[in-house]
């Protein structure tokens, strides 16, 4: 069975894919940047995240991701930047991505709304070690020696965030690159997102934190709905659920290891409800997330006077 669910994978993205083509993650509330590049830079300090993911545990060439964005603000110009790069992997193909974020600022009330676009390079590579069975072998889309391509990506959005309130949309394959090389016809993808924290009859100790993201590449539409409780700003729980795939619960730890400083260590793990439940036990996520306050040194004037030297 892991065998021919690893050829019909390999098979099905080897051909000119229309379908979602962008990995996932349960802990998307964690990762806003790589689908929207307006976040860079709005929270106002330097920010690092990486995520982990091993989805599908139990198959033979199941997905595997990594993720790492790291952004910041340039307030001298109401701004920020950011940098987001991640690889994937699923069964014989192989992706790369690299993308710079440019966010321009603007205050509206008590929060930042943000204006980005994003720019970078992609990379898909399709190895040589298939399994021949019938219907694959002579498929002349599939290259025996394996093959790789790589093209521009583009990608903008809005994003708005407050002490209490995120929402963003955008959309990322702006340009929907054809890869020729290895029969990958990029679509372009919408993402719409928001989350709010809630302080139960307003003691900050007790935090609900709602939130949902649509993703879309015009073809299907699929929503992440989760909620989670933060404890006296340190300890979180709470439950995602992704339409027509998984339930996911999560927890999470978050302390302060310097006054202006915040680290964040998330895990999550998806019980799958589709019909892959029968043979896979599930999908594991690790976050890892370091925030710290960028401080302008203060402007230390010296006053000197002839009578005191």
């Amino acid at each position: 069975m892991r065998g021919i669910f690893t050829v019909a994978i390999c098979a099905a993205v080897a051909s000119a894919s229309f379908a979602q083509q962008d990995p996932q993650f349960t802990q998307y509330m964690f990762d806003r940047l790589s689908i929207n590049p307006a976040v860079a830079g709005t929270s106002g300090q330097l920010c690092a995240t990486a995520l982990l993911r091993q989805q599908w545990t139990g198959f033979d060439g199941a997905p595997k991701t990594a993720l790492l964005n790291v952004h910041g603000p340039i307030k001298s110009i109401s701004s920020g930047v950011g940098l987001s790069v991640y690889l994937d992997q699923l069964g014989q193909q192989k992706s790369t991505y690299a993308r710079l974020s440019y966010s321009f600022h603007r205050k509206i009330g008590a929060g930042t709304l943000g204006i980005g676009l994003m720019a970078g390079m992609m990379s898909h590579t399709l190895g040589n070690d298939w399994q021949a069975t019938d219907g694959v072998s002579g498929d002349g889309s599939i290259p025996a020696n394996g093959n790789t391509d790589t093209g521009w990506d583009l990608a903008g959005g809005l994003y708005y965030v407050s002490p209490t309130l995120w929402a963003g949309i955008s959309s990322t394959h702006l340009t929907e690159v054809e890869l020729r090389n290895v029969s990958i016809q990029q679509r372009r993808h919408w993402f719409v997102q928001a989350g709010y924290d809630w302080a139960l009859k307003g003691d900050k100790k007790y935090i609900i934190q709602p939130s949902v993201l649509m993703k879309s590449d015009g073809t299907s539409t699929q929503f992440d709905i989760t909620g989670t409780f933060l404890y006296n700003n340190m300890v979180w729980l709470g439950v995602s659920y992704r339409t027509e795939d998984a339930i996911a619960p999560l927890i999470g730890y978050q302390f302060k290891p310097t006054d202006k400083s915040m680290l964040k260590i998330g895990y999550s793990y998806d019980v799958t409800t589709s019909k892959l439940k029968n043979y896979s036990s599930g999908s594991h996520e690790v976050m890892l997330n370091y925030c710290i306050a960028i401080v302008k040194p203060p402007d230390v004037q010296i006053y000197r006077n002839v009578r005191f030297l």
